[in-house]
């Protein structure tokens, strides 16, 4: 294929880890910008140098190595957080990109092994300290494997529009707050 793959094959290639190390909001953008020639190939940490190769074949670009400015290639990583030391703050549910982390506020969290991509976004909003980024194989058996990037889109996209959805909810009630609330004062008698 040439250096214009159409985003969605480009989008295909990825590891889906939506972790913005690419200098990109999540891996579609990502991939849009190398379909329209205004990213590199190697900006991708998780894919690494397997991900890096299969753009090329797909774009026609030349194999480079990992830009270190995005990260180094490593194997697959999980969050994992210190459940006597979390707070329950809940900040860290918002940045996880597939919902792999579970809580309530003022309650203990924790991370479901198998949806976790190991992104790091949940890691810098933690006020204690209580995450952390751990090489999948070092969990205790039995051993769980990463999502592949397929789970990873759909579990991406289903985040995705269920926020839009919400917010859609939110707008709609506002509206319907602000005329019922411009009716009960035209409503009102003049004193």
């Amino acid at each position: 294929m040439s250096a214009s793959a159409p985003a969605a094959a480009i989008d295909a290639v990825l590891p889906q880890t939506q972790c913005t190390r690419c200098g990109y909001t999540g891996c579609r953008p990502y991939a849009e910008a190398i379909g329209a020639g205004e990213a590199a190939i190697n900006q991708c940490p998780p894919g690494g140098a397997a991900t890096i190769a299969a753009l090329a074949r797909l774009t026609g670009k030349p194999v480079q190595p990992l830009n270190p400015r995005n990260g180094v290639e490593g194997p697959d990583k999980v969050a994992v957080i210190d459940e006597a030391a979390c707070i329950g703050c809940a900040r860290c549910l918002p940045p996880c990109p597939v919902d792999a982390i579970i809580g309530t506020s003022r309650r203990m969290h924790t991370v479901l092994y198998a949806l976790c991509t190991g992104c790091e976004l949940c890691v810098a909003p933690c006020p204690v300290d209580c995450i952390s980024i751990v090489p999948r194989t070092s969990l205790p058996a039995p051993a769980v494997p990463a999502p592949t990037a397929a789970q990873n889109r759909e579990r991406f996209v289903a985040r995705e529009a269920r926020i839009q959805r919400r917010a859609g909810e939110r707008r709609a009630l506002l509206e319907a707050r602000k005329r019922s609330a411009g009716q009960a004062r035209s409503e009102t008698p003049a004193r």
